[in-house]
């Protein structure tokens, strides 16, 4: 059975590990089918990604309404990346969730200093993963108002 949401949502997942791109998408889909993930590797792809550059350019996808953002990837890690996003008049309206592996105090609270809007150790199975996912889509999506900024500003 599926959850109904207020609106399709377009998640962007960032996380260099395959698997982890695959699960978390599924994981979403069982819940939320119509929702929409949009992949990026590690935080320059991320960033690329917002700034329809590298890759990107010319591209006709929509910046996302939730970002899932992993700590521990090459190039530009998510730590990095979180600091640049939400220092970025153009980008920092969008909610940024840390999903990994790291439960270690100092990634908590250097993720919430940069400016995270949340916090979530990856879970070890794909059942929780799938509950964690049904919540993160309830609460952002159905519970609290998210900021509805336009491109253009």
């Amino acid at each position: 059975m599926t959850d109904q949401l207020q609106k399709p949502i377009h998640i962007l997942l960032v996380d260099d590990d395959e698997d982890d791109r695959y699960l978390t998408r599924e994981a979403f889909h069982q819940h939320y089918p119509a929702s929409r993930i949009s992949f990026a590797e590690d935080g320059e792809d991320l960033l690329d990604f917002l700034r329809y550059e590298g890759r990107y350019a010319g591209a006709a996808h929509t910046l996302p309404e939730l970002i899932l953002l992993d700590l521990n990837m090459p190039r530009k890690d998510g730590r990095e990346a979180l600091r640049e996003i939400k220092s970025n008049d153009a980008f920092r309206h969008i909610p940024i969730l840390v999903l990994t592996t790291s439960d270690a105090k100092d990634d908590i609270e250097t993720s919430y200093f940069n400016g995270a809007n949340s916090f979530i150790t990856k879970p070890p199975t794909f059942q929780r993963l799938s509950e964690v996912t049904k919540a993160i889509g309830q609460y952002w999506f159905n519970v609290v108002t998210v900021c509805e900024h336009s491109e253009d500003e």
